[in-house]
């Protein structure tokens, strides 16, 4: 990574919930896919419908994206960090307000790239996925099943972490606490999004603070791949939250 100018990436990270509050919510149909969906894949004791809120938030078919968070650098005195989110119920909405965010920055930088946690695995694959969903046009520098492996230009620190070894997972939490990086001590965690994106009470402000919480994980993904580069930690003072 040493070769890689910070200033040329732009750090992604989603957050996604069930389609459905609940199995009982979808229809005949649609149960009987996630049954199929799931059936091999099942816990000891663990039925379809219990299945459901567990697992259905991390699968394309069956979630959607509720937020996208992206942070970038840029260098004045020292180095800058902006943030921006976008986020709500209206999936559509938060793609196609990404992808316009995207060719912005594309047509000021043609040396970006994207760089995020296990995003070659997830967020990624998951953001295309969604995109033919709706019926949103995949861009170019999305189509990576169309691009040979030297043409997938992506800095993913869960892949860094590794050094080849494909049997090691670490989370993104882990990784910063073993660098040393500060952690904000959050009210919520990745597996309760989607039981507080779905909690009746407030729904507009639970919305918000998952979209705090998904800025601070780009915020510390910046600051573990500066750590790759030896470089200085962006100060608070330098990370602004762009609305």
């Amino acid at each position: 990574m040493q070769h890689i100018n910070p200033e040329n990436l732009i750090i992604i990270d989603i957050e996604t919930a069930s389609e459905n509050p609940s199995f009982a919510h979808m229809n005949e149909e649609w149960k009987a896919l996630w049954q199929e969906k799931v059936n091999r894949s099942l816990p000891e004791g663990v039925s379809a419908p219990d299945f459901y809120p567990m697992r259905a938030g991390v699968m394309a078919e069956f979630a959607k994206i509720i937020c996208i968070s992206i942070a970038y650098f840029n260098k004045e005195t020292t180095l800058h960090m902006r943030v921006k989110s976008f986020y709500g119920h209206d999936e559509k909405k938060i793609l196609t307000d990404f992808l316009t965010t995207i060719n912005k920055i594309e047509s000021l930088n043609s040396k970006w790239c994207f760089a995020g946690h296990n995003i070659k695995e997830f967020d990624i694959p998951f953001i295309c996925r969604r995109l033919i969903i709706n019926q949103v046009k995949i861009p170019a520098y999305l189509d990576f099943q169309n691009m040979k492996p030297w043409e997938t230009n992506i800095v993913d620190t869960f892949q860094y972490w590794r050094f080849g070894d494909y049997k090691n997972y670490t989370s993104l939490k882990l990784l910063a606490a073993v660098m040393g990086i500060p952690s904000p001590k959050d009210d919520i965690d990745g597996s309760m999004v989607g039981e507080l994106y779905w909690s009746e009470t407030d729904r507009e402000a639970n919305l918000k603070r998952i979209a705090v919480y998904c800025q601070k994980d780009v915020i510390t993904t910046g600051n573990i791949m500066l750590r790759f580069r030896n470089m200085p930690l962006v100060h608070p003072d330098d990370i602004k939250i762009v609305e």
